[in-house]
């Protein structure tokens, strides 16, 4: 990970010295020797983080680098923060009295002579490793640039190979099982042999959906209690049951499931200690035809969990044991990932060859087939870079005596081949706990936060950060979960030997660890322990990692121990619930004078924020999303001027912005912006300075929020690239008018319309004022009919690619004509909307579904 550290902080000298602020003068030379030392180093770096697995000198000489580098980074902000006070000062009348303030000389002073003693330290250092460095040149070392061959996802993790016999025969297994008996089946086999992915193929099947009337998933952690799972299953049937005892959440489950046909997936099944599941089991109704799946790597638990029912051990043995795949399908896996940017297919016959070498190495594993071919996915596609991949990988294999350890030897190689950024994105991961599901903004927003993102070619940071998820999924390092009908990933996870790979990582480099000792980074998730935070006062994130459903609670004493760890960059307290309200919890805020993300979403209590944080100048990502009791937004949030992503989203009680949102013109994302209805608020016009959005969420609920003079006021936000507007619990036809008459920008990619009071579409959407969008929500509302622009003028045809109508009660629509006004449409997805019943979606009054088109195949 020192690699990863050292770009980090040399981007930052970078930055620095190329700024002309005052303080960048006070140590300019310290920041130079810095720089030169730091540049020398890191092209050895890579190969030495990767030796020091089997060399000791080489792994103490990383530890101490890291920790100085770690160091030297935070005096850095502490510059760039000086710089930026110095701004703020001037435009005071005392201004030139403030460089000589006494206490800030010293502190001056103390600064820059530490960071001269981290100089000569490094300089120390590196001479204890003069002679490994020369056996390492930097043609020994992989190319890092800090760029990526690709800026988005490329590889579709919805393709699976060779499974289909599997699906089939288990399939069989449910349609001819005895309805009158629970029909209990295990799927045993070693971590990467697609278990799990069998069951999500059997489990999300279109006939297993009409067969069963509840479908249950449930992962089942190494740490589970009888308790999570319970309530695991009672979530998934829509019931949160707080505070109910175990034996009431068991005849709940009985009472939800009771005259209902059922499956239920109980996923990676550890524990041989089978207690948990007799209480499950003979809670569990019979007789209408209800089904179990139980994944395992153990053959005990497997044999146990079919041994309750004797009419089950009479009708056969229902274990299902994947195997290996063969050499045509795990060539036709490897390129469907490799070659994913090209349809699968391998046009090189050199890349072939060594392509079928290193594909025969994977000894038909899926895991580690995906692993090699992310890898290569992402490197160039030239002969001399796949035969190191190919080196490499036969290096890492050398003296492995099992298939799990071959899996292992495949993520360790994926990891040491990322470029350095995404090394430290990479180990965010080791936080989160076994089997959850985690946000994709969150993970960005932390990077963004950190300083993980490179931020190139004049691309944005939030556009970035998305580029540092993609080049991780393209890896196949993360698994997407769930993605919006446009195809944007929102929810991830990762594979459970991918978590023991990162969680090993972490702790060995200090990132993190299961215990939160001696680390720069934590993960709450509900069991938080104080000495986390007491004893670790060098954290720099701190991050909600709560499951899905679950909150975590804390005590108000615990929660102020975080303004204690002044090098915070990131606190999200997402899904949080305090027992005091969070402004008086946080009134120390201001200490954290490096805080760069901030997310409270979710949270409860929060009324109003903490009137210190007027002094978090590096303050980037502020998130208070779904805080339904936040009344008002300080002043102060104007004064940040390095603001990125502000997020409001679904705060019902807030009333407006403050004046002055116009000023933050880095901002990139703007959420649930609610203009003022009056001059005592932010009005929509303020929204023509923030020239970088690429993102905005509006809220607008009535007429008076947009003055006739502010309709022009979207039309020239060159950047903007997706819109929400939400009408919820608006009313007033004057409403109707003013949207009609907004003017949005012509290069709009992706627009959202929810809850619109009018009977007709505004008559700005058409393909005449937006050529260039691609895609299109419209969910609630009162929409009968769309407006006759909407079908377009002459040869105006939309270049709408994916369309979702939802909850549409009234709205009518001919499906021949929809597709002759969107040629390009490839994917619409409808519910809840019983008007049209021209379109070929099932139960499209209903929960619907998804109509793809059929691609054309090549000849």
């Amino acid at each position: 990970m020192v690699d990863a550290v050292v770009t980090v902080c040399l981007e930052k000298v970078l930055n620095i010295l190329e700024e002309k602020g005052r303080t960048v003068s006070d140590y300019r030379t310290q920041l130079e020797d810095l720089q030169r030392e730091l540049l020398y180093m890191q092209s050895y770096l890579k190969d030495a983080e990767r030796q020091k697995r089997t060399k000791e000198v080489l792994r103490k000489f990383v530890t101490e680098l890291r920790e100085l580098v770690y160091e030297a980074e935070d005096i850095l902000v502490d510059c760039q923060l000086a710089d930026g006070d110095d701004g703020n000062e001037q435009r005071s009348s005392n201004a030139w009295l403030s460089r000589f303030n006494p206490p800030r000389v010293s502190l001056q002073y103390k600064k820059s002579k530490r960071l001269k003693e981290i100089n000569e330290t490094i300089k120390k250092l590196k001479s204890t490793v003069d002679s490994y460095f020369k056996l390492l040149t930097p043609s020994n070392v992989g190319r890092d640039n800090g760029t990526d061959r690709w800026s988005s996802t490329v590889y579709d993790h919805t393709q699976v190979v060779g499974l289909e016999g599997d699906k089939r025969k288990i399939k069989e297994w449910l349609f001819r099982s005895n309805e009158s008996e629970l029909l209990i089946m295990a799927f045993v086999g070693m971590g990467g042999l697609g278990k799990t992915t069998i069951a999500q193929e059997v489990f999300n099947d279109k006939e297993i959906d009409h067969r069963f009337e509840r479908r249950i998933w449930v992962s089942v952690s190494q740490t589970f209690t009888e308790e999570q799972i319970m309530r695991s299953i009672l979530r998934n049937l829509g019931d949160a049951s707080v505070g109910d005892d175990l034996g009431t959440l068991l005849r709940k489950i009985h009472q939800y499931l009771l005259g209902k046909r059922y499956l239920i997936v109980m996923d990676d099944v550890w524990d041989t200690n089978l207690s948990w599941w007799d209480k499950i089991y003979q809670g569990l109704p019979r007789g209408q035809g209800g089904s179990v799946i139980v994944t395992t790597r153990s053959e005990s638990v497997a044999v146990r969990v079919q041994a309750r029912d004797k009419t089950q051990v009479q009708a056969g043995d229902k274990t299902h044991r994947p195997q290996l795949l063969s050499t045509d399908n795990s060539w036709l896996l490897f390129c469907k990932v490799a070659f994913a940017a090209n349809d699968g297919t391998c046009e090189r016959p050199e890349l072939e060859d060594v392509g079928k070498e290193i594909v025969t190495k994977c000894k038909g594993l899926p895991l580690t087939i995906k692993a090699v071919g992310g890898l290569l996915l992402c490197k160039d596609h030239v002969y001399h870079e796949w035969r190191r991949i190919a080196d490499h990988f036969r290096d890492e294999l050398r003296g492995n005596t099992s298939e799990t350890d071959n899996v292992m030897s495949s993520l360790q190689l994926s990891y040491d081949e990322l470029p350095s950024h995404l090394k430290l994105c990479f180990l965010t991961l080791s936080l989160y706990p076994e089997d959850c599901v985690i946000p994709k903004q969150q993970l960005v927003h932390g990077w963004i936060g950190e300083g993980f993102v490179m931020w190139k070619d004049g691309r944005s940071a939030t556009a970035s950060g998305e580029d540092c998820f993609s080049g991780l999924t393209n890896r196949c390092l993360i698994e997407v979960v769930d993605k919006t009908y446009s195809g944007t990933i929102i929810t991830c996870k990762i594979h459970d030997m991918v978590r023991d790979l990162v969680i090993d990582i972490a702790k060995k480099d200090s990132f993190s660890n299961p215990e939160g000792l001696n680390c720069r980074h934590l993960g709450i998730s509900g069991n938080f322990d104080e000495k986390q935070i007491k004893v670790n006062h060098k954290l720099r994130g701190v991050v909600s990692t709560t499951k899905t459903g679950e909150v975590n609670k804390l005590n108000s004493d615990l929660a102020k121990e975080f303004t204690d760890c002044k090098y915070l960059r990131v606190l999200d307290i997402s899904k949080t619930i305090f027992d005091t309200p969070l402004s008086e919890i946080l009134e120390e805020i201001a200490s954290l004078q490096h805080l760069a993300c901030l997310s409270m979403s979710n949270t409860h209590p929060l009324i109003q924020f903490p009137r210190s944080m007027e002094d978090l100048h590096n303050l980037q990502i502020l998130d208070a999303s779904y805080c339904q009791n936040l009344k008002q937004l300080q002043p102060c949030i104007v004064l940040f001027k390095k603001l990125l992503v502000l997020d409001m989203t679904n705060c019902g009680s807030l009333e407006c912005f403050p004046k002055g949102i116009g000023s933050l013109v880095n901002l990139e994302v703007l959420l649930g912006f609610k203009p003022a209805r009056s001059n005592n608020g932010c009005k929509l016009s303020e929204v023509k300075n923030l020239t970088n959005l690429r993102k905005l969420g509006l809220s607008l609920t009535r007429g008076d929020q947009i003055e006739e003079e502010e309709l022009d006021s979207l039309i020239n936000l060159s950047r903007l690239m997706s819109i929400s507007i939400s009408c919820y619990d608006s009313y007033g036809d004057d409403l109707i008018t003013k949207i009609d008459a907004l003017t949005p920008p012509h290069q709009l990619h992706e627009l959202s319309l929810q809850f619109y009071p009018g009977k007709s579409s505004p008559s700005w959407l058409s393909p005449h004022k937006l050529p260039m969008l691609r895609y299109m929500s419209i969910c609630s509302g009162n929409l009968v009919k769309m407006h006759e622009r909407f079908w377009g003028i002459e040869n105006t045809h939309w270049r709408i690619e994916g369309l979702m109508l939802s909850s549409l009660s009234d709205l009518d629509m001919d499906w021949e004509a929809l597709q002759q006004s969107m040629p390009y449409l490839r994917t619409v997805t409808a519910n809840w909307c019983p008007e049209l019943e021209s379109f070929p979606i099932e139960d499209v009054g209903f929960r619907g579904g998804v109509w793809t088109k059929t691609p054309l195949h090549r000849t």
